[in-house]
């Protein structure tokens, strides 16, 4: 048997590791515009095989091997020469005026090398294409993935082409270009940018690193479950909060945990929050719906400002499965939480990330959150990604001639 399978979500149909490359051969021709894409591959292991390979702490024998036995690729030094992820998980005391009485992490991903939590899905893919002899990778952004996967071909020798919204924002462009991708503009919003992506991969024969169609973005994401059930104690949190655009990030939290839970390392997977702006809300809002409808997304947040998340079914059927909740915060609390995070924490994230703290305060207001649990809060983007975002909530002081003109109560 083959280290791995590759299993459809929606038909359930599973392939062998090397027999397709990106979606589910049958479920991909119902695929229309309009609509989330079925046929998302889940990357399954023979995870029987690993317990009797390490008997005996399990999770150590694990990582002294950089899970690569929970990984597609063979080899660990494919992955490029950068410190990715073991990111810090970090314990903060002021949450709000308000008391509680439960614990908060904070999963600081925004130190990983392009200041993203998507580092981990552009290594792996990265790493994964290096195997395969793929010299130029391709991927659709609003900025995080495409300035991700630039600096990760810049460190491990491969070439980087990205489609972006012409109106992504600056900072993140800007890194794309200095890592020495391949810029492409997009006359429109990110889901043309990722039609274009597919077409271009198709075409020229480049390797697709799009979440939600190639199926190993979920599997690097997923790394950060593994850290956090570390940095624990060897424990699973009670509640995860999780900013959700396309939904591939959510998955991956989830796989990771399944993963823990297969290996009879966890016995419940945790209750993870899906947070989405009010105003990009589609996942949210199609969770119990037969048939997808979807809204024009109009949010601050503009790395999970998505009209059809591409990758819904799979998200679906991890929140349904495990009991995951769905929580809706506007723009402004999404600008509070990132403002109280500066100035309480030191912690400066960029608003798509701060609406994962926002959830968690919001679902403290709901009662959602039991006395005496873990709560980690998952911060996927540096604030410095994005500043423009955040100049309606600072005021700048005006400039002084003399000492004498200093507020004294500064």
């Amino acid at each position: 048997m083959s280290k791995y399978i590759l299993q459809c979500c929606n038909c359930n149909k599973t392939y062998e590791s090397r027999e397709i490359e990106y979606l589910c051969p049958v479920c991909e021709l119902e695929n229309s515009n309009n609509l989330p894409p079925k046929g998302v591959l889940k990357t399954i292991y023979n995870y029987d095989k690993i317990i009797f390979k390490y008997g005996k702490n399990l999770f150590s024998k694990l990582k002294e091997n950089h899970f690569i036995d929970l990984l597609p690729i063979e080899n660990i030094g494919n992955m490029p020469n950068l410190a990715i992820g073991n990111t810090p998980l970090l314990k903060i005391q002021k949450f709000s005026p308000i008391h509680h009485n439960f614990e908060i992490f904070i999963k600081n991903d925004t130190v990983n090398p392009t200041f993203s939590f998507k580092d981990r899905a552009s290594a792996l893919v990265s790493a994964y294409a290096k195997e395969q002899n793929k010299h130029t990778i391709v991927a659709a952004s609003t900025g995080n993935a495409g300035s991700s996967i630039a600096g990760i071909c810049a460190a491990n020798g491969q070439k980087a082409v990205v489609f972006v919204p012409e109106k992504a924002p600056i900072a993140k462009l800007t890194q794309i270009i200095m890592y020495g991708a391949q810029i492409v503009p997009v006359a429109g919003n990110y889901d043309l940018a990722f039609d274009l992506s597919i077409e271009a991969t198709k075409k020229f024969g480049w390797y697709n690193r799009n979440t939600a169609y190639n199926p190993f973005t979920i599997e690097g994401k997923k790394t950060v479950a593994f850290e956090i059930y570390e940095q624990l104690n060897f424990q699973s949190p009670d509640n995860v909060f999780v900013s959700v655009g396309d939904g591939v990030i959510l998955s991956g939290i989830y796989k990771g945990f399944e993963d823990l839970k297969n290996l009879g390392l966890i016995e419940k997977i945790p209750t993870i929050f899906a947070v989405q702006a009010e105003n990009s809300s589609n996942f949210a809002k199609n969770i119990l719906s037969e048939n997808f409808v979807y809204s024009e997304s109009n949010t601050i947040a503009d790395s999970i400002s998505v009209n059809i998340p591409r990758n819904f079914y799979m998200a679906k059927n991890y929140l349904t499965k495990y009991a995951g909740e769905t929580i809706l915060v506007s723009d402004y609390e999404i600008l509070t939480a990132s403002k109280f995070l500066s100035i309480n924490t030191g912690l400066f994230a960029e608003p798509a990330a701060s609406a994962a703290y926002s959830g968690l305060y919001k679902a403290f207001l709901e009662n959602k959150i039991m006395p005496q649990t873990k709560n980690v809060v998952l911060l996927t983007g540096s604030g410095l990604k994005d500043l423009q975002a955040v100049q309606k909530i600072i005021e700048m002081p005006a400039s002084i001639h003399r000492i004498e003109e200093l507020n004294k109560n500064i």
